[in-house]
């Protein structure tokens, strides 16, 4: 069964606590599809929402920023099959974003994956985990799984009956990582490739917090976390990573590449020893052990913390002093 929820509901209950394993900025590509007539299928995974393109066909009122099948208007649908940005990951909803198409959207979609060791997956055992739902014209769908699922997969199938455009597509779920079989080797637990997740964070205005935890340095602002000019005295930005493991932290690199001009004045950072999400204090609460104390930084440089404590953290809560913008952060360490 597919629940259909609202756009915050989905904020809340999807966005803030899994990854879209599907993206292009995580890795994720399209392998094949039946038919892209009208517009490209990599569209649908593109990390800037869609946009009219009036610079083609202006006088046919053509949408092009989304993938677009030609008329068929038979009992077949059309797909395009993706591998996941991430080695495997278990799935839970996913977002359908018909905008623009009004008259040629997508009536309805499906969502099945597979587990391969090779893009070759036609011939695959394919699984239904969204099953067959209806969608609107030029408008956000929401579709939830009533639990996640217990297969871990690597490949995906967007299906959409029988034709037309589709914008964007999102899928999330939870990065199942392979980590080394040493357990003393150093890994970057923030990293989503190794099951970090931005679940908190007081403001994303020029760019989302789940771009800290992306592998690489980027190409320019666009793909950090940064936030809107601060007025108020005293006034600090923060965002909450959960790390894929319980880590032993050694190190803390802060970047804050292609930031010259709205870098932060200052940073700290924190960690938290919990359970569970539920259980992460406040951004300002005194339960928080310093790792990394108020630190000046500069542009478009990788800052790099040595860390003395010798405890063993869930959390790692960043703070930036009193805004601006941050590209990645990577906490390095041993599994615990």
């Amino acid at each position: 069964m597919v629940a259909i929820l609202s756009e915050q509901e989905f904020h809340d209950q999807i966005v803030c606590k899994y990854t879209d394993v599907i993206g292009e900025k995580l890795g994720g590509k399209v392998l094949k599809f039946s038919d892209e007539w009208f517009a490209a299928a990599e569209n649908l995974i593109k990390p800037k929402a869609p946009i009219r393109d009036a610079t083609r066909f202006v006088d046919s009122g053509a949408w092009y920023d989304g993938w677009e099948t030609r008329r068929h208007n038979t009992e077949e649908a059309d797909w395009v099959t993706f591998r996941l940005g991430v080695s495997s990951a278990k799935l839970i909803g996913c977002e359908v974003d018909t905008a623009y198409f009004n008259g040629n959207h997508a009536p309805a979609i499906s969502v099945e994956a597979a587990t391969s060791e090779s893009d070759d997956v036609e011939e695959s055992q394919w699984e239904t985990v969204i099953a067959k739902t209806e969608c609107g014209p030029s408008q956000k769908h929401f579709f939830v799984r009533e639990a996640i699922t217990e297969t871990n997969y690597t490949h995906v199938r967007l299906r959409m009956y029988p034709d037309g455009g589709i914008a964007r597509f999102r899928l999330y779920g939870t990065v199942v990582p392979i980590y080394p079989k040493d357990l003393s080797t150093v890994l970057d637990l923030a990293s989503v490739k190794n099951g970090g997740v931005a679940i908190r964070y007081s403001d994303q205005h020029f760019g989302s917090a789940d771009n800290l935890i992306l592998p690489g340095r980027g190409h320019d602002m666009s793909d950090g976390w940064e936030t809107k000019r601060s007025r108020e005295p005293g006034h600090v930005d923060w965002v909450v990573i959960k790390l894929g493991a319980k880590t032993k932290v050694s190190s803390i690199v802060v970047d804050t590449a292609n930031f010259k001009g709205n870098f932060p004045q200052k940073v700290n950072l924190k960690g938290v020893n919990v359970d569970d999400d539920k259980s992460v204090p406040e951004f300002n609460s005194k339960d928080w052990e310093v790792l990394v104390g108020d630190s000046k930084t500069g542009p478009h440089k990788e800052h790099t913390f040595d860390i003395e404590t010798k405890g063993t953290y869930s959390h790692v809560l960043l703070t930036i002093i009193p805004d601006g913008g941050v590209k990645r952060v990577r906490v390095f360490g041993t599994i615990a």
